[in-house]
């Protein structure tokens, strides 16, 4: 019989899904829901067997939401039970001090996720809200949570720390956590094998750029540094957030602009990045844009890739050696010239592109830099569904977590 897990990844206004056949490693159903407690313009969309099936509502709230998700898979397939389902599983944006590794969903861990939003208010009050709901919707499935912050967990403490006075930074938890880091992890195990090269001793950096964008630098699969820091605000230009810029920003805009708390950080995470220089948060609007002349967007492409440039070169000097440079997300996997303008930057380090390669669309991992390039240069899909999916269940075969908490406890 097939095992399947139930990955739910839940964010401020929206809730992704995805069953996936651990034996296959293949998705068998997905959809989404969004817009949820807008006034107007909820949509649902569930994808099984090659069908999708698309409903417009209202979503009141989370809840609301995760019970017509579970009514998708009564109505339009598979059944969950005959699925073999064995866990539900969480990701959980911030894990903060309190966990280095996945944990199972008990009511103690549950309040945990939720005192953790004060770090992530967008995303882990809403993750903790379907933890509750799948609780209740799929009573006696064991539920699990994963947290995009773990895989940083145990940072250098030059890395993790800021020079902020350490009585502050104790007191209120000040440090870097980062997050992506169940994409980091996934991508980054898969690097190796494909350059042909053994994961002890390898340096790599891996680029996960998207909507949300954060680098890592690893060696033998450990991560030394990482651009995103006690917010995913930290790091590389993104599709609406800042990303690093001097904090006086914002005592200048409180004394100048009469601005507050609440409306900076606003501006700082949905009215910035690529969305606040040209209104276009999607590179390919952008790219479209650049076509026509526009210069705001040519600015803003170059700004973007930039960034991204100064990591890679922080990062390579941190490393002290590199054996790859990998791309991975939205963006990564499927924009060429983003790809090709921040290799071009590095050409003085001996960086080389196949240019036919980095220009043909495929969905494989795969590697597009030339023969004689200094670094590889790879192209890896990143696929944090089917990485929680199996993290859930090697917690199920064991019959416990790390933390000591059996299968069925709460």
């Amino acid at each position: 019989m097939a095992k399947t897990v139930l990955v739910i990844n839940a964010g401020s206004s929206s809730v992704k899904y995805q069953l996936i056949d651990l034996q296959t490693s293949k998705s068998i159903a997905s959809g989404l829901a969004e817009a949820i407690k807008e006034p107007v313009g909820g949509h649902y969309r569930h994808e099984y067997q090659g069908h999708k099936y698309d409903l417009h509502e209202n979503i009141p709230d989370f809840h609301t939401a995760f019970k017509r998700i579970l009514g998708f898979f009564d109505e339009h397939g598979p059944n969950l039970k005959d699925s073999g389902i064995i866990a539900v599983g969480h990701r959980i944006v911030q894990g903060g001090w309190l966990f280095p590794k996945p944990a199972l969903a008990t009511k103690k861990v549950v309040q945990q996720v939720k005192d953790l939003a004060v770090l992530a208010p967008l995303h882990n009050a809403p993750e903790a809200v379907g933890i509750e709901s799948m609780k209740d919707l799929l009573p006696g499935v064991p539920e699990f949570v994963v947290f995009d912050s773990s895989f940083f967990f145990d940072l250098p403490d030059e890395s993790k720390y800021y020079a902020l006075n350490k009585d502050v930074a104790a007191k209120y938890h000040v440090q870097r956590y980062g997050a992506h880091g169940t994409s980091h992890e996934y991508v980054g195990s898969l690097v190796p094998g494909l350059v042909g090269k053994p994961a002890e001793g390898f340096h790599q950096i891996v680029l996960h750029i998207g909507n949300g964008a954060s680098a890592s630098a690893q060696i033998s699969g450990k991560p030394i540094d990482t651009s995103m820091g006690l917010t995913p605000l930290e790091g590389l230009v993104m599709g609406s957030r800042t990303g690093d810029i001097d904090p006086a920003v914002v005592f200048h805009l409180i004394r100048n602009a009469h601005m507050n708390v609440d409306q900076i950080d606003d501006l700082f995470n949905h009215k910035s990045g690529m969305t606040g220089l040209t209104g276009y948060g999607d590179l390919r609007e952008i790219h479209k844009l650049i076509d026509q002349g526009n210069h705001d967007a040519q600015l803003a492409l170059n700004i973007y890739v930039h960034r991204i440039v100064k990591y890679i070169g922080a990062y390579w000097a941190e490393l002290g050696k590199l054996d790859a440079i990998t791309f991975t997300a939205g963006v990564g996997e499927h924009d060429e010239i983003v790809r090709q303008m921040v290799c071009e930057k590095l050409a003085p380090f001996g960086v080389k592109l196949d240019e036919a390669k980095n220009n043909a669309h495929s969905s494989d991992a795969r590697i597009i830099s030339a023969p004689d390039s200094s670094v590889a240069i790879c192209v890896i899909p990143t696929n944090e569904e089917l990485a929680i999916a199996r993290k859930g269940e090697a917690i199920i075969n064991a019959g416990h977590d790390t933390y000591g908490t059996k299968v069925g406890e709460d």
